[in-house]
């Protein structure tokens, strides 16, 4: 792949593709254009870099309040997870896909906290018009998309996935109090959850922790 099609393959705008492989902006559309020709090794390691981070899905930072963005609804106002991501979704529009947190409430296993800021999903560049929505990717493989009463979510695979790739980011009390609520739902088991070897001694942890957490 050239730099456009990496690019391309995240759903990255040139901006975006810089902030998130620390790499200047101007360098990034010099390489593009064809002004200037990216070392091999550098082309090497990109596109390993990318092809991580299209299996695992990782974002780079948390998005900060900025004034001139519109705001989603906040989730105190309303007294359940369903009718505030309902609300949400009338801002960003039927074809996002939560994910993390507000996938695991689509899925009834967290109630989300009163003070939540970030929205985690699947989207177009154009809902990040709106303060506090992180996206992960533009899109993710319909086969790992559920619907619950017209919400699109992440599965629990994608889920732990995408909370596994982006723990350094993310509050985990969400996924260890939903974790706890699958083991003890499903006879104090995690069948069903299938994690990547890389990923596999790290859930190993979290799982412990899950199982001692309502305990």
């Amino acid at each position: 792949m050239d730099i456009r099609e990496m690019r391309a393959s995240l759903g990255d705008t040139q901006s975006e593709f810089a902030n998130r492989y620390q790499i200047p902006f101007r360098t990034v559309q010099n390489w593009e254009a064809g002004v200037r020709k990216p070392p091999v090794y550098l082309v090497n390691l990109l596109e390993s870099r990318i092809r991580s981070d299209l299996a695992n899905r990782r974002t780079a930072v948390l998005p900060r309040y900025d004034p001139k963005k519109g705001d989603l609804p906040r989730r105190r106002d309303y007294r359940g997870a369903m009718a505030w991501l309902r609300a949400v979704q009338d801002c960003v529009g039927p074809s996002f896909v939560f994910a993390l947190d507000e996938a695991l409430m689509c899925q009834g296993a967290f109630g989300g906290r009163s003070d939540e800021f970030i929205v985690w999903g699947y989207g177009e560049a154009d809902t990040s018009r709106f303060n506090g929505v992180a996206l992960l990717g533009r899109q993710v493989s319909p086969c790992n998309v559920q619907e619950r009463d017209g919400l699109l979510y992440t599965d629990w695979n994608r889920t732990v996935a995408d909370a596994l790739a982006n723990e350094s980011i993310l509050d985990m009390q969400g996924i260890t109090e939903a974790l706890s609520r699958y083991y003890y739902t499903h006879g104090e088991s995690f069948q069903g959850i299938f994690v990547v070897p890389e990923y596999q001694e790290r859930f190993a942890e979290l799982a412990a922790e899950a199982a001692a957490y309502y305990g």
